[in-house]
């Protein structure tokens, strides 16, 4: 029956390699991580504000500015995406370069370690050492946060990243290899580059938007359905009457709602782009966070984080068993 197995196994030697490879991705990306300006994705960014900076008039009619939207966004994902992706396909041993890929596109799964930093500075009274170490993870300004602004942000930053990090990245791997994650993840970036809540990019966002809405869909409704079970019920009925925003707010307003319920919070409200104040709804009953509400919401992250995380290791154990067994 050994021998048997054994071959089995080997049948099987893709899908548990698959495992192996997102696993080994996300320990190096949380245990290792690249310093901010290091990554590749924030030269990415970089790349992406530049190009935005040529092409996006806002004194042009909204349609206009909607069509250059989709033709930069072509223009910055297309060639660099279809280069990578035919690399890819020429390698030798395309297992290494799929996990420096999914690597590079886990680069804010350690942002726990910045919510951390700041914090220690919000308890130090130290707010103008807090926005240092939160503007460059953020698309809002953040020059003149309070110490409840200050803890807000990072809240929200947190609770979000692991939808387009472990999560979409386990789903998007699975389905469609290291190719589509990284097309997922460029994105994502271009989103957060071109905020469509900022009048700025309201109609020059458009497309980044719709379409980060839709490759998202599915692993933000799995991310919040992780959060609701670790909620009780209420939050599990709270997941059903979850209502969409009237502002665009990168997608994530009902995972906001199901963030404030859970920690008993008020979260989300006005936020600042270039100057210019952005009225936008708050969320949540509860009261206003402060510094050691980031060490609570640290802890819920990384607990439903944690959940994805082990079924990299218990669906290939389960499948090894029953073909074991059978």
């Amino acid at each position: 029956m050994i021998p048997d197995f054994a071959q089995q196994v080997l049948n099987d030697s893709s899908f548990y390699q698959d495992a192996l490879i997102l696993l080994v991705a996300i320990v190096l990306a949380k245990a290792a991580p690249l310093p901010r300006e290091a990554q590749a994705l924030v030269w990415f960014s970089h790349l992406a504000k530049q190009l935005a900076q040529k092409v996006n008039h806002p004194q042009r009619s909204a349609q206009q500015q909607s069509i250059a939207g989709f033709m930069a966004l072509l223009l910055i994902i297309l060639p660099f995406w279809l280069i990578i992706s035919f690399l890819l396909e020429l390698a030798a041993f395309p297992w290494f370069f799929e996990i420096v890929i999914l690597y590079l596109c886990l680069c804010d799964e350690h942002f726990n370690r910045v919510a951390e930093e700041v914090q220690h500075a919000l308890e130090d009274d130290d707010k103008a050492r807090a926005r240092k170490i939160l503007a460059p993870w953020s698309y809002r300004d953040t020059t003149e946060l309070s110490s409840i602004g200050l803890a807000k942000a990072t809240i929200e930053k947190m609770m979000s990243t692991p939808i387009y990090g472990s999560v979409a990245t386990i789903l998007f791997f699975s389905v469609g290899g290291a190719a589509l994650v990284l097309g997922a993840r460029m994105v994502k970036q271009v989103e957060y580059c071109w905020p469509k809540v900022n009048s700025q990019y309201q109609h020059f966002g458009k497309a980044s938007h719709f379409l980060s809405s839709v490759l998202y869909f599915i692993p933000t409704a799995l991310w919040n359905f992780t959060l609701a079970i670790q909620g009780g019920p209420k939050a599990i009925r709270l997941l059903y009457q979850l209502k969409p925003s009237r502002h665009p707010i990168n997608n994530h307003l009902k995972t906001c709602q199901l963030f404030a319920q859970i920690l008993n919070l008020e979260l989300a409200g006005p936020m600042k782009f270039n100057g210019n104040k952005v009225t936008l709804e708050r969320v949540g009953s509860g009261r206003l966070p402060a510094a050691e509400d980031i060490n609570r919401a640290i802890k819920l992250t990384r607990f439903t984080t944690l959940i994805w995380i082990s079924t990299l290791v218990t669906f290939p154990a389960i499948w090894a068993l029953l073909r074991y067994f059978t």
